[in-house]
This record gives structure tokens, sequence and C-alpha cells, in this order.
């Protein structure tokens, strides 16, 4: 996979477009503009910062903001002092941001004045900053010098859910993230001329890897969101004549019920891919998107840990299929494995195991689920799916159990182990049901104690108080028991008939 010369870092090979095209704006964020060369300048500033604080090569520092520019000079700022970045999804629980500081051994934090609720933790004053502090620089110091960082030194630990219902952190290296823009650049034809809008947050890999950083190194531009409101993002679409925009399904969705219920009409002419990825791209929201706006949505398929994978090429000339999620990806590759871990012949349906540009280097303190995650190098997906004779890929089931709702993955197990923390819950269990706008929700099956007059608005209540919004149940049904399996163990199976009984009930 071909890489920015001479750079063993992104921060390199930022400066390298920076040299190219000083005056081009890299960023854009309400009224302020940073070119290229500004880019770089306010980049060198915070990792002066961040050597005043004590950091150095192999620190881990976390971020907690919603959207902002800082959030990524940090992002390279840390990779030129060869330390580790974390990033936090700005929608977890104070529970889960303590595990996540925690088990990456963080050494600082930076935070927006939007998290308030940070005061529930103890964490030390010199270990808890305003992001807003990496922005109060000075640029008359001689700037840090480069690091000597080795491709494969570790740069990123990003969390995700898990099925287990632990978080996993994946690592991922400086080789992996410049493989990862050379791979995309290639995929999507990205170039200088290009204008992407951030919606996304930059708490999850897509908003601060497959958008911002890969559209950077690219010589693109990013006009950045605070946080994603459907008619912002079209209007910035519109106003910068925008020629990406990548999102979830929930994004598009949201999009379209704005621009329908306000009667509102967008001019999304300069737009020349519309990319979805995260869960799955229902016809009636891509039939209904193209309807509106005239643009059709385009399916794209990549994990936290490997990515990009699956997607249109940019050098196809026909359209792929529906249903397919495009081919592989420049640089990746796909194998199709029976239950016997033998190929599958073209046609036939197995589990996908890929490799990718960016991939993962390890799950971070796991060494066992590392290992089980890989056959022979490859990274087995859990997801189940054919190649037909052409070359496109079809993703038609999976292994695991996560329910991925508007993009993130939600475990079952997670939300299991919360109610089953009530004192008036017997027994629960958690299934993914299909969803409008979300794509997918988690509902909860739940076996009262005897005499319990517990409702669903409690187990709620109860519920949100450990877990984030995103992984509340969408409707809570009470049972006498719960279905078992041969094994023994619930099944949902039947639980999810149950639920398709009672959601085509006249």
């Amino acid at each position: 996979m071909p890489r920015p010369a001479n750079s063993t870092t992104i921060y390199q090979a930022l400066q390298a477009v920076s040299r190219a095209q000083p005056d081009n704006v890299a960023i854009v964020f309400g009224e302020q503009s940073i070119t290229y060369r500004e880019l770089v300048q306010r980049i060198d500033g915070v990792a002066l910062k961040l050597q005043a604080f004590g950091i150095s090569r192999g620190d881990a520092v976390a971020v907690f903001s919603q959207n902002r520019p800082e959030f990524v000079f940090c992002y390279f700022a840390v990779a030129k002092l060869g330390s580790v970045f974390v990033p936090l999804n700005f929608n977890l629980t104070m529970s889960e941001v303590e595990y996540v500081l925690g088990h990456s051994a963080a050494k600082i934090l930076f935070h927006d004045d939007r998290v308030a609720s940070l005061q529930e933790l103890s964490l030390p004053t010199s270990f808890r900053h305003r992001i807003a502090e990496l922005s109060e620089l000075s640029t008359e110091e001689p700037p840090a010098p480069q690091a000597a960082v080795d491709l494969d030194d570790d740069l990123l630990i990003a969390y995700t859910s898990g099925s287990t219902g632990q978080p996993k952190a994946v690592v991922l290296s400086n080789r992996a993230q410049l493989n990862a823009a050379a791979s995309f650049k290639e995929l999507f034809a990205l170039s200088p001329g290009d204008t992407t809008v951030l919606g996304a947050p930059l708490g999850f890999l897509l908003g601060l890897s497959t958008i911002s950083m890969v559209s950077l190194l690219a010589g693109a531009k990013v006009v950045m969101n605070l946080r994603f409101h459907p008619g912002e993002i079209l209007d910035a679409l519109v106003k910068h004549q925008a020629t990406l925009f990548h999102g979830v399904p929930t994004m598009f969705s949201m999009m379209l019920e704005y621009a329908e219920q306000h009667n509102a009409r967008y001019d999304l002419s300069s737009m020349r891919a519309l990319i979805c990825s995260g869960s799955p791209l229902l016809d009636e929201l891509r039939n209904r998107f193209t309807q509106r706006f005239g643009k059709d949505l385009q399916n794209y398929f990549g994990m936290t840990e490997c990515y990009p994978v699956f997607g249109r090429r940019s050098d196809d000339p026909e359209e792929p299929p529906r249903g397919s999620v495009g081919k592989v990806a420049p640089g990746a590759a796909v194998r199709v494995l029976d239950e016997e871990g033998k190929e599958c012949p073209t046609g036939s349906h197995g589990e996908l195991l890929i490799r990718a540009p960016s991939m993962i280097k390890r799950y971070h303190k796991d060494p066992e689920l590392t290992l089980a995650s890989h056959i022979d190098g490859w990274f087995k997906t859990g997801d189940i799916g054919y190649v037909d004779e052409w070359g496109y890929v079809y993703i038609t089931g999976r292994i695991k159990d996560l329910i991925r709702r508007g993009g993130a993955n939600v475990a079952p197990v997670e939300i299991e182990n919360v109610l089953l923390k009530h004192p008036d819950v017997l027994d629960a269990a958690v299934i993914g049901v299909p969803d409008r706008i979300f794509a997918e929700v988690p509902v909860a099956y739940i076996v009262k104690k005897g005499g319990s007059t517990l409702t669903p608005e409690e187990i709620t209540v109860f519920a949100s108080g450990t877990l984030a919004k995103f992984k509340l149940p969408a409707a809570v049904y009470f049972a006498s028991e719960l279905p078992l399996g041969k094994t023994g163990k619930v099944d949902k199976m039947a639980l999810r008939n149950l639920w398709d009984a009672v959601a085509t009930e006249p």
C-alpha cells in the first residue's frame, strides 16, 4: 500500500501537504478558516503545550469533547511527539469515561465546557484541562522536533463496544493511519478540490480518521460542525458546495425527515458522493433520499479494527448492485470461509475474513481477544456474506450478536448486565430489532420477581444511571419466563419471533 513519501507519522504527511499548498483552506469552523500553513503552526503549538505538561513518547493523551479544531490539532500533535491518542465518544456516561481513562492509562485529559458532569469524577486538577487551553498558545517559541517514531509504533487507542459487553480497546499504528489515508484517497478519488462536511463525532474513528485525517492528508477542505444537526449539515453542504459527505444511516434519515417536515429544498448538485456506513442501508431510506435530493447514497463498509474494506471504487464504471457493499478497497482483501474453515466457492455464504490497509495492531491489554480475532493474519469479522462473480461483496447476516444502532455497536450483554442489577429483575435478555431511523434498536425482555410492580419506565430510569442514552432499550416487555434453547441459553431467535408477532399485529 503506497504511503506519503518519507512519512512515518500523520504529522509528517500533513507537513508535506502544507508545503505543497500552504494557503489552501484546511478547516472551516464557524467563522474560522484555517489554512494548511496555519494548521501546521497550530499543531506545532499544541505539541509544545503537551511537552510543557510532561507528555512524551508513548504517553496516552485523551480528549473528551464535541467537534472543534483543537481535537484535530491534538491528534496530529500527539503523532508528532510519538505519543498515543485516546478519543472518547462524547455520549459516554461518567462510569464509561472513568473506565477508558483508567484502562488506557491516560496521562492527561482535555475536555470542552459542555462536559460539566466530569465534576462527578475524582480527577486531579493536573490531569484534567479545558480543550480551549490548546488555543491559547504563543507561536514565538521554536517548534518541538519530530520524535523518532517508527511506522509500527502505537498511535491510537479507539474504544468500541464488544460482544462481551466490555469495551474493546483497538490499538492502531502510524502505518495503519497512513495506509488508510492512501487507500481512501484512491477509493474515493480524493483531491485538493474536494470539500467534506464533518457531522460525525470526532470521538469516533469515522469522524476523526475516515473523514478528517483522510481528507486533510488528501489536501481537501474539512467543514467542521460542533455536532450533528440535520438542518445545519444540509445548510453547510449547500453553503460550502461540498463534494463529499460521509455519515451513518441515522444521519441520512434525519436529514431526509428534516427536509420533508420543513418542506425544504436543498441544492446538492455539487455533491459527487454521499457515503453511508456503520449499519445496514435500508432500501426504503435510499429510495426516499434519492427522490428528495436527486442524489443516491452509496454503501461503504469498514470496522474500527480494519478499514477501509468495501465500497464503491472511483475507478468502477458500474454502480454496485443493490444489496452490495461494493468491492474491496485498494489494499484490502477478503476471504469467505465455511464452518469448517474451508474456502467457499464464489456466490456461497460464509464468514467474512478481511485484511485492510488499516489493520488492528492488538486489543490493548487483551492478548486472548487479539489471538481469537485472527486466523493466519486475517481478521474475523463475525459477519456472514458472499462475493459474486464480478467481485461485489454482500453482507447477509452476522455471527456476533451486536446491535448496530445508528452506526454505534451496542452489546446486548452489556445492557442485560445492567438490567439484572435491578432488585426486582429476575432475568433479562436484549435483542436488536429493525428501526426506521436508527436501523436497529435494543429491546429488552424481562422476568420480574414475584409480586413486583416494576414498570418499563422505572427500568429505563434505572438503566440510564449506567448506560449511555444510545444503549437504552427502546422498549421493555415483561414475560413470565424467557425461552431457552437446547444448550440452556436464552433462545434469542424465539424472542425475535415473539417481537415479530407483536410488531405485525393489526
